[in-house]
């Protein structure tokens, strides 16, 4: 199956080779062979080998090894991208599994009453948030090389072609590493082109396919307002623990937004006004062509001179008299398409005026809408700030209790909160962000999202602010509940906001809960984590019912859709009955959209994974977990957490043995995304930032956070009840896409490469702490492949098993050259070309290793 891949990434290399050669000589192209035949050595169990690399690693200089790492993390880089193209290619889509998602759906729901599919249909609301990744290093113009090889390999002789050839040379030629931090302008920026280069064409593309879908199974197409996919972005507009993004930076962003959008449509609009020639139309149409344009031609026309204007003034970061809302848009093209389907010209309407449909309702006029996040201690803060000024006393010293009286009374109370005042630094910039949001278009903005949320006053505090602040529109507000505790206390906090009836009244029949997924791991392991997310959702599920209020949930995780679509499938229908009931709102962060969503085909086949699972799971529903189930994974649960305490929290050197173990303490000081890697400088673990806490396990391959606790818990169960085990196993999606998931850990895992940071890193009195968490992952991955009656992780997924070993031998020089750089570092710290080595390795790595964590 994987023979054309190989084929590529054999003739890519070459290719790399050669352009290497012709920059550094022949001699590096041997050495870089050398190097490539002990990866594979070292990959096939080859200790020897390891000894080999390390001692020639160790007599290299900076540049040397700068030259190495860069030329296997771009191996890796055209392995990526050798894979995706044949992944949408007819080739391989002919191959995969799950490679027509909508087609397979349709076969699985022919006995179904099409009235079914067609509530299900309704309900499909997917929408995606970009967002910054903290451990982003590659350029765009870098990652932009990559997008037109992939582009470059459809074509005859895909590999072999000149201007493959040229690509390749020019990303070699390219400094694909950013030397300054990203400003959070930068990120909204990344995102911006990212949906103009791929979501802008795949979302029509999209939409026609599921049209042809509804059409086959319900007999309706689907109506013009229909929008099941929508974009938001935490870019620019995620301010917890980022100081860099303030009130003004993200004006600027929705400006730079708009302006973007407004060059779209401005392009679109006018190939439209050229196809519109027609002059049969309806007599209204006809009526109000005054100007003899033609009937079409005279409904665009304002819209083109609106979008031109709109363009003049946001360049100059003015906002009169610009495009202010997608009626704007969407009104005149309807029009024009009502009399099209009315005069009979249904191939007409049905193209590309449809697609502009479309696009208005997916993207509005900023194509992404903002959302706002901010940790809920700013917000207390600010208001403490406001009490004491008013002599009210200090409202973060009084109890739950005492905050809602005085918050409610204030949400109805007509006179102004809000002296004038010269406040503190930052509650005058918490002020400035509602100031903001009052001074914009409603449009513009997606939720707003309270980090550590855990009492119905950090809800009912941002719902104050707004007031206090002149917005005239009801803001979705998003609790975000992140730790355990939080997690487990959410249905309540929920039950006793919405029984509030002043409150209860502005929801508009819904309201948004975000659940965080990477924090909760942090803080509680990856089984008790899930568990704990699992029955909170079900619970604020029961919640919602009871207080007839639609339920949106927001899912906070990363992570990439496999290729042969498994894990989607198995992700979407592990979540508990119900819950996608108000839609899928998820984020989809830094690299991993690159991975799913970096062309329009990409992006287009992931989408169709997404909606095809979601279908599935709204007319088949998952099955409700028995009583049996509920008390295995509440046992499991509480080992795991114990375990996984035991070994983070239990020790107190394990902080210190992590950071120098992983590249963490490195990680900080680079270059990466906008944010510092931890919310307090002065914190401990529990103020680092989960993703940073996850990648610097999966750069030394040791991935604590995915599996620690999960198989000793599990073994414990299954001697106890083996039967109820396999139960699950075979009858209970969440349970089985928990194993199926651990599973891919367990292959990406190395206990020999981890040892290796150990035994050049760690000092001899911690090397203790990671003997014993290999001794841990062996047991732990003999339990689960027990268990699953294998002998090998994803032996029964052999595209996913294939596609990691295709990336294994490049890995293993990775490894050693970021050993090296690190022990050079820690001798000699803020040495730039050894920070160039690491941050090179460190993309690599991330680019091999994919989805861990």
């Amino acid at each position: 199956m994987l023979e054309p891949i190989q084929q590529n990434v054999r003739d890519l290399g070459t290719l790399l080779g050669k352009t290497i050669a012709a920059d550094q000589g022949e001699k590096w192209l041997e050495e870089i062979e050398s190097v490539r035949l002990e990866g594979r050595e070292i990959a096939a169990g080859n200790t020897k080998a390891i000894a080999a690399l390390q001692e020639k690693f160790a007599h290299c200089d900076e540049k040397e090894l700068l030259i190495y790492s860069r030329a296997f993390s771009q191996f890796l880089n055209l392995v990526n991208v050798a894979e995706q193209q044949y992944t949408t290619s007819e080739e391989g889509l002919d191959e995969l599994d799950h490679a027509h998602p909508l087609e397979d759906l349709e076969e699985h729901i022919t006995n179904i009453d099409p009235e079914v599919i067609t509530a299900a249909l309704k309900k499909l609301k997917i929408e995606l948030v970009l967002t910054a990744h903290p451990t982003e290093v590659n350029r765009r113009a870098f990652i932009h090389k990559y997008k037109k090889i992939g582009q470059a390999l459809d074509t005859p002789n895909n590999a072999l072609s000149a201007r493959v050839e040229e690509l390749v040379e020019q990303a070699w030629h390219t400094d694909e590493i950013r030397h300054k931090r990203p400003t959070p302008l930068d990120e909204s920026r990344w995102g911006l082109n990212s949906i103009a280069d791929n979501f802008w064409f795949a979302i029509p593309q999209f939409m026609r396919e599921l049209d042809d879908f509804s059409v086959k199974v319900t007999g309706k197409k689907l109506a013009d307002d229909y929008t099941p996919i929508t974009m938001a972005s935490w870019m620019a507009g995620d301010r917890d623990g980022n100081p860099f993004v303030t009130a003004s930076l993200s004006e600027e962003a929705l400006i730079k937004a708009r302006l973007m959008a407004a060059h779209l449509y401005l392009k679109d609009f006018e190939r439209l006004y050229l196809e519109l020639s027609m002059s049969k139309a309806t007599p209204e149409l006809v009526d109000a062509d005054k100007n003899l344009r033609g009937p079409y031609r005279q409904q665009l026309a304002p819209v083109i001179l609106l979008l031109k204007a709109t363009i003049e003034q946001l360049k100059e970061g003015k906002t009169e008299g610009v495009l202010s809302s997608s009626d704007q848009l969407r009104q005149p093209l309807k029009t024009c398409r009502d009399s099209l389907l009315a005069m009979g010209l249904t191939n007409v309407a049905n193209s590309l005026i449809l697609d502009l449909i479309r696009k208005v309702n997916s993207f509005g006029i900023s194509l992404v809408k903002l959302d706002i996040r901010q940790h809920s201690e700013r917000h207390d803060s600010a208001i403490a700030e406001i009490t004491e000024l008013l002599n009210l006393g200090t409202y973060t010293d009084w109890d739950e209790a005492k905050r809602q009286e005085f918050l409610l009374a204030e949400l109805k109370n007509p006179r102004p909160l809000l002296p004038s005042n010269n406040w503190s630094e930052d509650t005058q910039e918490v002020l400035d962000t509602y100031a903001l949001i009052a001074s914009q278009p409603a449009e513009l903005f997606g939720l707003y999202i309270i980090s550590m949320a855990s009492e119905v006053s950090d809800v009912l505090a941002v719902k104050l602010l707004l007031k206090a602040s002149g917005v005239k529109w009801n803001m979705p507000i998003a609790p975000l509940f992140e730790t355990l505790d939080d997690l487990n206390n959410a249905p309540q906090v929920m039950s006793e906001l919405l029984n509030i009836e002043s409150y209860r009244n502005t929801c508009d029949g819904q309201h948004n809960v975000m659940i965080g997924y990477s924090d909760s791991s942090k803080d509680a392991g990856v089984l008790a984590a899930t568990w704990g997310q699992y029955e909170s959702q079900e619970k604020l599920v029961e919640v919602f019912v009871e207080q007839n209020i639609e339920l949106k949930l927001f899912h906070g995780r990363g992570g990439t859709i496999g290729r042969g679509g498994g894990p989607a499938h198995a992700a979407i229908a592990s979540q508990p009955p119900g819950t996608l009931d108000g839609g899928l709102r998820v984020t989809e962060q830094g690299e991993t959209i690159r991975h799913k969503f970096g062309t329009p085909s990409l992006a287009n086949r992931s989408l169709h994974l997404y909606a095809s699972a979601i279908l599935e799971c709204l007319i088949n529903p998952p099955p409700v977990p028995t009583q049996a189930w509920r008390d295995i994974m509440k046992t499991m649960s509480e080992e795991s957490c114990t375990t996984y305490r035991k070994y983070v929290e239990g020790n107190d050197d394990f902080v210190k043995y992590f950071r120098q173990a992983t590249p963490e303490q490195e990680l900080a000081s680079l270059p990466l995304g906008s944010r510092p890697s931890k919310r307090k400088s002065d914190g401990g673990i529990e103020s680092l930032r989960a993703i940073p806490w996850i990648f610097a396990w999966a750069q030394n391959r040791l991935v604590v956070p995915a599996w620690l606790g999960l198989g000793s818990a599990i073994q414990s169960a299954y001697q106890e009840n083996e039967a109820l085990i396999k139960e699950m196993l075979q009858q209970w999606p969440y349970f089985r896409s928990r194993i199926s998931l651990t599973e891919m850990v367990y292959l990406k895992a190395d206990k020999e490469m981890s040892a290796l940071y150990d035994e050049s890193l760690v000092e001899d009195s911690l090397k203790v702490m990671g003997k014993e968490l290999r001794a841990q992952l062996v047991q732990d991955k003999a339990t689960i492949l027990g268990i699953l009656g294998q002998k090998e992780a994803l032996e029964n997924d052999p595209w996913n098993f294939n596609s990691f070993e295709l990336r294994r031998p490049y890995l293993a020089p990775l490894h050693l050259l970021q050993i090296e750089a690190l022990k050079r570092l820690r001798a000699q710290p803020e040495h730039p070309e050894n920070e160039q080595v690491l941050m090179v390795t460190m993309s690599g790595i991330a680019t091999g290793m994919r989805n861990t964590g």
